[in-house]
């Protein structure tokens, strides 16, 4: 059964980080996800949470100055240091929220001199994520980017996120499968989501190429959900997309899988 959880760092962004909860559940979501709830207290997401009988399916470990183009840590061999404060900060939101998973985003590494450096800093940072948050009782989320909206970042493919998962060896570090990124890098996105069947601990949706509303674009979603629910994954979907305007007005699609609450 599809289940779609708001991503509320795209969606409803006229309106400010915690009014964005509300606005979600007026319009039928029943989860949220969303990427960096730092600059707000565990207790005041934990409030809009509570007060609107949302779940909350993922947040990302803080991955350094956005603005400034950083994305994650786990790659980078100068900073483990900054990649362990960013964890033990995500495990106490995540444990704080009751939030099952955290993404750990892996960092643009194009312009790092050796590229085995990286890999080992890789696989150091998340055999230490994947401990760390297996003692909280949690799950880390590990993402591949595509190339065009994020050119130079360390994992861009399902394939090869696939082989570093299967190198670390621990249970709770599974592949976020983003479909609009794996659509744009691998394509076959039907058989894809059979092959990985078990692989993958969280999904997103988007439409591709623009990034908007699954309803636009080259993907037919009908099939995609019937995809996942054929290969019995249960958890939720997140639309993590840009809307064309106001997040209300392009539901329509979304209308058989939200609960009627006056959308």
């Amino acid at each position: 059964m599809t289940r779609l959880a708001a991503n509320l760092s795209m969606l409803f962004t006229d309106a400010p980080f915690l009014d964005r909860f509300d606005r979600a559940a007026a319009a039928g979501f029943e989860a949220v996800e969303f990427l960096f709830p730092y600059a707000h207290s565990i207790d005041e997401v934990k409030a809009r949470l509570d007060r609107n009988g949302l779940s909350l399916t993922l947040i990302n470990a803080f991955a350094g100055d956005w603005a400034g183009g950083e994305r994650g840590f786990a790659a980078r061999p100068s900073k483990t240091a900054e990649f362990a404060a960013s964890l033990n900060q995500a495990i106490d939101y995540a444990t704080g929220l009751g939030c099952p998973r955290i993404h750990v985003m892996s960092g643009i590494t194009a312009d790092e001199p050796d590229a085995s450096a990286c890999e080992a800093a890789w696989m150091g940072n998340m055999r230490l994520a994947a401990d760390r948050t297996a003692n909280a009782g949690l799950e880390v989320s590990i993402e591949p980017l595509n190339t065009r909206d994020m050119p130079g970042y360390f994992l861009a493919h399902q394939d090869a996120a696939l082989d570093l998962i299967g190198k670390l060896d621990r249970r709770n570090v599974r592949l976020q499968f983003d479909v609009y990124h794996a659509q744009i890098m691998d394509g076959d996105i039907i058989r894809r989501i059979e092959r990985l069947k078990g692989a993958y601990g969280h999904v997103q949706i988007a439409g591709v190429p623009d990034r908007h509303e699954p309803d636009t674009g080259e993907l037919n979603y009908a099939a995609i959900f019937e995809a996942f629910d054929r290969v019995g994954f249960d958890g939720f979907l997140g639309c993590e997309y840009n809307p064309r305007g106001r997040t209300e007005d392009g539901l329509g699609w979304a209308a058989p899988f939200l609960t009627q609450k006056g959308a």
